[in-house]
């Protein structure tokens, strides 16, 4: 009987031992669980410590994002968009064809925005018109999802330069690191 009073007794204290919340994580445990956080933190470290450094990724992405909306967009309005590049001051902006042959400004993400800091456009290229280093140029959006294809050449102040490519089926723009010619 004594036995069988033991092993209740000790049933007993392991019960209230658990039942006060007591019962916690294995060393095992806690070393798996920082050996995991410290994985995650030698990872994404390097990709969060150029953030807000890159002028040039920054604007590329931007006008990539930008031309892609404009597609978007011609295609759902059923309207002609034209993106105007001003390669001697850095700036970009939609404008918008009426059926009646009327230009006007386009709103929202499609207004005039500037390069950052001090990336400016080294050159344009449209295949069939040529390339591009001054003055004005003009995109062109088609309802029907056509974009003409534009090879787009940007630069910051330490010389360092993106391509940026067009597709004329789909209005995505592939970035590419350094000068490319197509």
């Amino acid at each position: 009987m004594s036995e069988v009073t033991a092993m209740s007794c000790e049933q007993q204290r392991q019960y209230a031992f658990r039942s006060r919340g007591l019962a916690g994580f294995t060393l095992v445990e806690i070393v798996v669980v920082m050996v995991l956080i410290s994985l995650f933190m030698v990872f994404s470290i390097p990709l969060f410590s150029n953030i807000g450094t890159s002028g040039l990724g920054s604007s590329a992405r931007r006008l990539s994002g930008t031309i892609k909306y404009l597609f978007n967009e011609s295609a759902l309005s059923g309207l002609e968009y034209r993106l105007v590049y001003d390669l001697d001051q850095g700036i970009y902006r939609a404008q918008i064809l009426e059926a009646n042959g009327e230009l006007f400004d386009a709103p929202d993400q499609g207004r005039e925005a500037a390069l950052k800091g001090e990336v400016r456009f080294k050159d344009l290229q449209l295949p069939g018109r040529g390339k591009f280093t001054m003055g004005q140029v003009t995109t062109r959006i088609h309802p029907s999802g056509w974009v003409e294809e534009t090879i787009i050449h940007l630069e910051d102040g330490a010389g360092e330069m993106m391509t940026l490519r067009v597709s004329p089926l789909t209005g995505t723009t592939e970035v590419f690191d350094g000068y490319r010619e197509f």
